[in-house]
């Protein structure tokens, strides 16, 4: 089902431009490297309270922030006990709404960070973050989404959850039982060049593409969770993907709550304050 509607959607949203498939012969150098799934998505909202508000009228519950002088600049909104969408209030000095980065989970952070330096990828040292998870950060191929819509390069992040954490600490709680999707199966990242980043994943990260799909990459391990290399168009927006075990109730839902509802190949997609899209599948 999701290999028909994921096909679907590359070609309704993307267009993409017709490439040979990444090279894979890499890949057997990186044999260890498995990631548990997608652990967040990192959101520059132009106003937090009124993002905050948007998500939890899809039902998911801010678990929660962290603060500065009780101000805070980070909200994290549930989507399960393992994944969140991240929330920064814009400032002076970052003043445009923004994709920021996109976090993948793993079991065992410390093999992949010793993989990759030992292949070049210069990953920054593993350290605790300020919600008390595991953390190290890489730079990816270069994406149109600095200010002006300038290129950077992707900021990748990798997290392992310990225990006594923010994140731990919340386990089985914030989960709001008329959450319009359960899981976060997928995101959209826009790259100035499409066919190096597509390789960049493929040969580098051991990402694996969807057969006849070359933009669309699983995580290497059992996740299924993928992230789809789209052209430099889609530019400063994010595009997530969420899935649910019924999709009629998802629409009810938003319905509810006077939600405008767009469609597209058998899923839902709804746009937050700030331009981005969220798009609703079923499994």
């Amino acid at each position: 089902m999701h290999l028909r509607l994921v096909r679907n959607l590359s070609v309704a949203l993307l267009c993409l431009t017709a490439f040979s498939p990444a090279r894979t012969q890499s890949i057997e150098a990186f044999p260890q490297i498995k990631l548990a799934g997608i652990a967040h998505v990192a959101l520059r909202v132009h106003d937090l309270a009124a993002s905050r508000a948007f998500y939890e009228s899809l039902g998911f519950e801010e678990a929660f922030d962290l603060r500065r002088d009780n101000i805070p600049y980070e909200s994290f909104i549930k989507i399960n006990d393992r994944q969140f969408i991240e929330l920064y209030p814009v400032t002076g000095k970052d003043p445009q709404p923004a994709f920021l980065h996109l976090c993948f989970e793993s079991d065992d952070i410390q093999t992949i960070h010793d993989d990759y330096a030992l292949h070049g990828l210069n990953p920054t040292a593993v350290r605790k973050a300020g919600a008390g998870n595991l953390l190290f950060t890489m730079q990816g191929p270069m994406q149109p989404i600095g200010p002006a819509a300038t290129d950077i390069p992707q900021n990748i992040e990798y997290t392992e959850y310990q225990p006594g954490s923010l994140h731990s600490n919340d386990f089985g709680k914030h989960l709001g039982a008329d959450r319009v999707a359960d899981r976060m199966l997928g995101v959209w990242l826009a790259m100035r060049d499409q066919p190096g980043a597509i390789e960049f994943y493929t040969n580098q990260l051991t990402f694996k593409p969807l057969p006849g799909l070359p933009a669309t990459l699983h995580l290497p391990g059992g996740s299924g969770e993928q992230v789809v290399i789209a052209p430099p168009t889609l530019g400063t927006y994010a595009r997530i993907m969420l899935d649910t075990m019924n999709l009629a109730r998802a629409r009810r839902h938003l319905t509810r709550e006077h939600l405008t509802i767009g469609k597209i190949n058998n899923g839902l997609v709804v746009i937050d304050p700030d331009g981005n899209q969220i798009i609703i599948l079923e499994r």
